[in-house]
């Protein structure tokens, strides 16, 4: 980052003393849009990607090499800071979710700068991040591990060495806060609304009544002020995500223990497929999570109420739906949901057929109107779902469906 863009950062946060106390108006938006980025892009996030970038890290990041994947590959441990306040990050548990990991190189970059924000931070925090925790699934683009095991369903079992080298720093470091970093579907949306899910947050149960324990209070205050710093831009577009219980899940799992645990998922921002939009936000909520506590450790959790604000995600999103379309003889809507397949190293979107009847309750991150004309796959052949289709014809004319 350079020297005039970390003396604009300073001027992200205002503080005005009076009485000795200090307070805190949090204006993050000329940070995030003035971060650097490291060197990763689109979908595909490996070992292979990420290894260069720990090479280049500051003598204050100590990188260790904290254990090895079903196929031995190494997982990374980054820590960062000298201060009392302990965090635990992780990224791609499953590995096809990868915007949190560019996201966590982008604060790698932050926390590498002579800013008194990143100073502040490392004062009085240390931080722990496992940037990839499931390599295997990284390299073959799953979201299971090796042995086909869903990483975030074996918190209790422990049953893949994955799962075991987590829970061994969780025990080793006791964290006073952790932070589980996903990616969801472009299936989500905000409530009854049309606005996407670009971001979604959790603070998961603790036990299946749902009780509102301390740890889940704190949790929630913390991702309230998350909100509340993003809301000059995504104002409608977060989302609270599901809490059921599981305890097999490795936030329930924590939560559970004691430890107040925030789940972030990695959603869709209109066209931005690869993801560098919703990086930058998941970048800007890591900013605000952490100035939040390395300023008001502890946290108290009094302003809990104000996480419930946030509306829940609904599954109300396809990719691409074609209104008022014919076919074989009626007036339907076509959904197409995008198939994510990797191809020689990239990871690309194939349109699959995925409903068709009227969809009035969806909507789609882009619609068609077919003007109540008959929509037709190649050869005039009859569109079906499952069916995988790079393009339709509506009266005659070709319409691509690929991105």
């Amino acid at each position: 980052m350079s020297d005039s863009c970390v003396y604009k950062c300073e001027f992200t946060f205002v503080y005005l003393c009076f009485i000795k106390k200090r307070i805190v108006i949090d204006n993050y938006k000329h940070l995030i849009e003035h971060r650097d980025k490291a060197d990763l892009f689109h979908r595909y996030i490996t070992n292979k990607n990420i290894e260069p970038l720990l090479k280049t890290l500051p003598s204050h990041f100590m990188v260790t090499v904290i254990g090895r994947s079903v196929l031995d590959k190494p997982i990374y441990e980054v820590e960062v800071g000298t201060g009392k306040i302990k965090l635990l990050l992780w990224s791609q548990m499953h590995g096809n979710e990868s915007t949190t990991t560019k996201a966590i190189f982008d604060l790698f970059l932050f926390l590498s700068t002579t800013s008194t924000v990143a100073k502040h931070i490392l004062e009085n925090c240390t931080i722990k991040v496992i940037p990839i925790l499931n390599p295997d699934g990284a390299q073959n683009y799953t979201r299971c591990n090796a042995n086909g095991v869903d990483l975030n369903r074996d918190a209790q079992k422990l049953s893949q060495p994955e799962s075991l080298i987590l829970r061994n720093v969780f025990d080793s470091f006791k964290p006073n806060y952790c932070l589980n970093l996903h990616g969801q579907r472009t299936i989500f949306g905000i409530g009854q609304s049309n606005k996407s899910s670009v971001l979604s947050f959790l603070s998961p149960a603790t036990d299946s009544k749902r009780s509102i324990t301390k740890p889940r209070m704190i949790a929630m205050d913390i991702i309230a002020h998350i909100v509340k710093g993003l809301n000059y831009d995504l104002k409608g577009n977060i989302g609270r995500y599901d809490d059921s219980f599981n305890i097999n899940c490795v936030g329930d799992t924590f939560q559970n223990q004691g430890v107040p645990t925030i789940l972030f998922e990695a959603g869709h921002y209109r066209n931005d497929y690869p993801r560098e939009i919703t990086r930058k936000y998941v970048f800007g909520a890591l900013i605000i999570a952490l100035d939040y506590i390395s300023n008001y450790h502890p946290i108290a959790g009094k302003n809990y109420e104000a996480y419930f604000d946030i509306e829940e995600n609904q599954k109300s999103f396809f990719d691409i739906i074609i209104r008022n379309a014919i076919i074989d003889g009626n007036s339907v809507d076509i959904a197409i949901q995008y198939k994510e397949q990797l191809t020689n190293g990239m990871v690309e979107f194939v349109p699959r057929i995925e409903q068709i009847s009227k969809l009035e309750n969806y909507y789609a991150h882009k619609e068609i109107d077919a003007q109540h004309n008959e929509v037709l796959g190649a050869n005039s052949s009859m569109l079906c779902i499952g069916h995988e289709n790079d393009f339709v014809f509506i009266k005659n004319e070709k319409i691509s469906l690929t991105q």
